[in-house]
């Protein structure tokens, strides 16, 4: 049974009465929903796992347990995640060809499916401020293969001076108290306190205040956040539209019941009721707050649809040569290639041997911590070329023919880093795939082995999944 706080129990039972209290007491001792979605950019995306339980409004999500094993997982097929949490990306509903920020990204449930949204069309920046998180988001990024994505490792600050008024949408999923992840991380239960709110309502204005210069006038910011204090939901939202001009957007939700922001919990601004409130009781998944506000234009504001210019330094970076282009197509004939890598061989930039298509070539003019811009199609070593993980899973959003299909038993060996034996005519560089849900490269010499070329910091099986 979780021990609540008692300021937590006395501040809840004031705000929602003693009946409506309870029941969310109660609800914190159930198990947490699972979840996960499908990916609509895989061509094959056809799944072992039940059905039977859609979650409404959110396009191929479903309520089920997945595991990091599967190999629906392992090909970027599927995603775990909180399925409450899942509405904050779906309320963004980013259009291809925008330009589309997730500021605070990790693990990258947001981000890909903001990725998904924009269809290989427009820029998603996701952006991780922790180094090891940042790590997680890229994994994340990647197997969901998604092309048009540049990841930074950088503060809202640093970001915003580079980039004003540049984005189209942008999504904050603001660190929080967590009081919507009590049953999910009994932790959060242990820094809960008064004065931890209040520490976060400071920091979220500080993340938020940035934010707000990265945005176009009318632009469109979705905040959220996974715990149920007004201070950090109703009041931040009354904050932003009373200093930054910004006007509260409904949200609608078809055949699925949940609350309304509370307008007496802030400053009264009846327009606080179009914000959306998850609770565990209405058994959707764990606590979670969303709000969708537009940046009204005014004449006094500066458009700026292009970066800061900054005086350009030696990226070390260059178009790619006759010679490395052959060493390129000879490796990627056999593949069929998806629209946006058909014209690799002019937009390829080489750098430290590896080619890349950046999704944000302008991107070197600017002083960013860059994690990964684009697609890295693979690194050039002597007289021949090695392509990459990140290729394999953008190849796999068109049908392929030149595919080894692992049994179970030879796909948990290759996640291991073996070799494998095969029956196959073919030979050289082939994509691996399991249940026909393509999930590396491998290579296949004259006597058949097929060379593991699974990536040696994803061949040690996680105990549990990243989601959020």
């Amino acid at each position: 049974m979780l021990k609540l706080p008692v300021d937590f129990l006395n501040k809840y039972q004031a705000l929602l009465g003693a009946e409506k209290a309870k029941e969310l007491f109660t609800s914190l001792e159930y198990s947490p929903k699972k979840a996960y979605r499908i990916n609509s950019l895989k061509w094959q995306n056809q799944v072992s796992y039940k059905q039977d339980e859609p979650i409404l409004n959110v396009n191929a999500a479903f309520y089920g347990k997945i595991t990091g094993l599967d190999p629906e997982w392992v090909s970027g097929t599927v995603y775990s995640q909180d399925p409450a949490a899942m509405f904050p990306a779906m309320i963004a509903a980013a259009k291809p060809g925008e330009r589309v920020l997730d500021l605070c990204a990790a693990p990258g449930g947001k981000s890909t499916a903001l990725g998904e949204q924009l269809q290989s069309q427009g820029l998603l920046l996701a952006n991780e401020i922790s180094r090891s998180r940042a790590k997680i988001l890229r994994e994340n990024i990647e197997r969901w293969g998604i092309s048009n994505a540049l990841i930074t490792n950088e503060t809202p600050q640093k970001l915003a001076s580079q980039l004003p008024h540049f984005f189209d949408k942008i999504v904050v999923d603001a660190p929080c108290s967590g009081e919507g992840m009590f049953r999910k991380n009994n932790e959060a239960i242990s820094y809960w306190s008064p004065d931890y709110i209040s520490f976060c309502q400071k920091r979220q204005k500080d993340i938020l205040t940035e934010a707000v210069k990265m945005l176009r006038p009318g632009g469109e910011l979705i905040y959220s956040t996974c715990t149920f204090a007004p201070e950090e939901n109703e009041q931040i939202v009354s904050w932003l539209v009373t200093n930054f001009n910004f006007e509260i957007l409904p949200i609608k939700l078809a055949k699925i019941a949940v609350d309304h922001g509370h307008p007496e919990w802030a400053d009264g601004n009846l327009l606080l009721k179009n914000t959306l409130r998850f609770w565990p009781f209405d058994e959707l998944g764990e606590g979670q707050f969303v709000a969708k506000l537009k940046l009204v234009k005014s004449e006094s504001q500066l458009v700026k649809s292009s970066p800061k210019k900054r005086r350009k330094h030696g990226t070390n970076q260059n178009l790619l040569n006759k010679e490395q282009i052959l060493l390129i197509k000879k490796v990627l004939e056999p593949f069929n290639l998806p629209n946006e890598l058909k014209n690799w061989s002019k937009l390829g930039l080489v750098q430290n041997n590896h080619v890349c298509i950046p999704a944000f070539p302008e991107v070197a003019s600017l002083h960013l911590k860059i994690i990964n811009n684009g697609i890295d199609l693979g690194i050039l070593k002597k007289k021949r070329f090695e392509p990459s993980h990140q290729l394999a899973m953008v190849l796999g959003q068109i049908e392929q023919n030149q595919v080894i299909n692992l049994s179970k038993q030879d796909y948990l060996c290759y996640l291991h880093g073996e070799t494998v034996r095969i029956d196959t005519e073919i030979r050289g560089f082939v994509l691996i795939s399991c249940h026909n849900l393509i999930f590396s490269f491998g290579k296949v010499s004259g006597d058949g082995i097929l060379k593991n070329f699974y990536p040696k910091g994803l061949r040690t099986v996680k105990k549990g999944l990243q989601n959020d």
